[in-house]
C-alpha cells in the first residue's frame, strides 16, 4: 500500500443508526374553533397550514377555498384581514364553514391596520381562531408600541394565540438602523446579512416578551421570521430556536412557482425539521397559471410524509424508467393506483384508521421489481422489455399471485382495494364490538 492509497474504515460491532428528526422542545399552543382543537407544538404533530389568495370581502368565494385547502389537508387556514369589507364578512365566512361541518380554524392576517379592525370588528376578533401580526407593521415611532398593544390586548380580551410573524421584506426599520449603527461601532463589524439575521431574530424574541409583558402566556405565542433564500431561512431559525422555546411556524417567504419554489422550500424546511426546529409550516407556492390553490399543502404533506413526521396517504414506490422499461405500463399504472389512492382517502381517513401508512411499490421490471415489492406492503412487478409477459404480486413480503393479460391495472386495484379492507377493515369492525 501507497502512501496515498485511501484508508478505510473498518466495521464494528455497534449498528448504524438510523436517521431521525430530533425531539423538538417548543411550548405547546392550542389554536381552536368549538370542537376543533389544534395543538401546535412540543409533542404535537408538525402542524399545516395554507393561506386563501381570495378576496376576503368575497365570503363565499372565501370559504369555497377555505374547504378546499381543508380537505386537501391543511389544519390551519389563514385569511386576508386588510380592509373594514373584510373584516365584516369574517364571520359570515366562519358561519358558512360551520355549516358546511368545516371546523378548520382561521387565522387573521393583519398588516397596518390590524389594531383598528379588531377594535371595530369585535365579531370579527371572535371568529378568528388566532390573529398574525407583523411587528414591522404594526407602526411607526411612539405608535408602534401603543398599535402593538391594542391588538395584544384584543387577542387577550377573546383568548386568541398570535403568531408573531418577522418578514424580510417588511423588517422593522427603526430595529434594523439601531442594529446597523451598533455594528459599525464594532472593532470587527459583522458583514450587513448577519445584521439582518440579527434584527429578524431580535425583532420576533423582543416582540413576543413585550406582549407576555401586556398579559399574553407564552404558550399563546408563536414566532416566524420569513426569508426567501433557503440557506438564510436556516441560519435565522437555528439562531431563533437557540434562543427562545416558543413554537415556531417555518416556510419561506416568496419561494416562487411551480419546481423552484417546491424544492427551495423542501430543501430549508427538511433540514430545520430534522434538527428538531419547527412546529408548523407553510409552502408559500405561486400557483400556475389555473393551478389549484391546493397544491401547496399537497408538498407541504409530501415533506412530512418524506421525513417520517406523519403520514397523509399511502405512499406509491415506483421505478424512474430505463432502458429495460421502453413501454409506459408501469408508468400508467403508478398514475392510476396513486391517483385512486389519493382520491379515496377522503372517505378512508374515517373508514380504515392507519391506511394512510400503506406502502404499495408498482415496478418496471425484474432488476429492483421483487426486491422492492417484497418491501413494501404490496407491490406488483411488471415485465420490462424482452421480460416474460407476467407480473408478480407480493403482499406482506410474500409472493401471492401472477397477473397476466390485458386488464393487470383493474386486477391489481382491485387487490390494493381488497388488501386495505382485510388489513385496516379490521379495526373499525373492532372498534365497533
Amino acid at each position: 500500500m501507497g502512501p496515498d492509497t485511501p484508508v478505510v474504515e473498518v466495521a464494528t460491532s455497534e449498528p448504524i443508526e438510523a436517521a431521525q428528526p430530533r425531539p423538538r422542545r417548543s411550548r405547546q399552543v392550542l389554536v381552536q374553533w368549538g370542537a376543533c382543537r389544534v395543538t401546535v407544538g412540543s409533542n404535537a404533530p408538525v402542524r399545516i397550514q395554507s393561506m386563501t389568495n381570495t378576496d376576503t370581502a368575497d365570503a363565499v368565494a372565501t370559504a369555497i377555498q377555505v374547504k378546499e385547502l381543508a380537505l386537501a389537508g391543511s389544519e390551519l387556514v389563514r385569511i386576508t384581514v386588510n380592509t373594514p369589507e373584510a373584516a365584516r364578512e369574517v364571520p359570515y365566512i366562519r358561519e358558512q364553514l360551520d355549516r358546511m361541518g368545516i371546523g378548520v380554524p382561521l387565522i387573521g392576517d393583519f398588516h397596518y391596520n390590524g389594531h383598528r379592525l379588531l377594535t371595530e370588528f369585535p365579531d370579527c376578533a371572535q371568529a378568528l381562531s388566532k390573529y398574525r401580526i407583523n411587528p414591522g407593521n404594526v407602526g411607526k415611532g411612539d405608535k408602534r408600541d401603543v398599535q402593538f398593544g391594542q391588538m395584544i390586548e384584543a387577542a387577550v380580551r377573546w383568548n386568541k394565540p398570535v403568531r408573531i410573524g418577522v418578514n424580510w421584506g417588511s423588517l422593522d426599520q427603526e430595529l434594523l438602523a439601531s442594529l446597523m449603527d451598533t455594528n459599525s461601532r464594532r472593532a470587527q463589524p459583522w458583514d450587513t446579512r448577519q445584521v439582518m439575521y440579527e434584527a429578524l431574530v431580535a425583532s420576533a424574541i423582543d416582540s413576543a416578551r413585550l406582549a407576555e409583558s401586556m398579559g399574553m402566556r407564552g404558550e399563546q405565542i408563536i414566532l416566524s421570521c420569513k426569508v426567501s433564500s433557503a440557506q438564510d431561512l436556516i441560519s435565522v431559525y437555528r439562531e431563533l430556536a437557540r434562543r427562545c422555546d416558543y413554537a415556531l411556524h417555518l416556510g419561506l417567504t416568496e419561494a416562487g412557482m411551480g419546481t423552484r419554489g417546491t424544492v427551495a422550500s423542501t430543501a430549508a424546511l427538511a433540514i430545520l425539521l430534522q434538527e428538531g426546529i419547527g412546529d408548523t409550516i407553510r409552502v408559500s407556492l405561486t400557483p400556475q397559471p389555473g393551478e389549484a390553490r391546493t397544491q401547496e399543502v399537497v408538498v407541504a404533506c409530501e415533506i412530512l410524509q418524506a421525513l417520517g413526521l406523519r403520514a397523509f396517504v399511502p405512499s406509491v414506490t415506483a421505478c424512474p424508467g430505463c432502458g429495460r422499461t421502453t413501454s409506459d405500463t408501469f408508468q400508467t399504472l403508478a398514475q392510476k393506483i396513486d391517483d385512486f389512492l389519493r382520491t379515496q382517502m377522503l372517505v378512508w381517513r374515517g373508514k380504515y384508521p392507519g391506511v394512510e401508512a400503506l406502502k404499495v411499490a408498482v415496478m418496471g421490471c425484474i432488476v429492483n421489481g421483487p426486491g422492492e415489492s417484497r418491501h413494501a406492503d404490496i407491490g406488483i412487478s411488471l415485465p420490462g422489455s424482452g421480460e416474460m409477459p407476467a407480473a408478480p404480486v407480493f403482499i406482506d413480503g410474500q409472493k401471492v399471485m401472477t397477473l397476466r393479460g390485458e386488464n393487470i391495472a383493474a386486477e391489481f386495484q382491485a387487490i390494493v382495494l381488497n388488501y386495505i379492507e382485510r388489513r385496516f377493515g379490521a379495526v373499525t369492525r373492532e372498534t365497533a364490538h
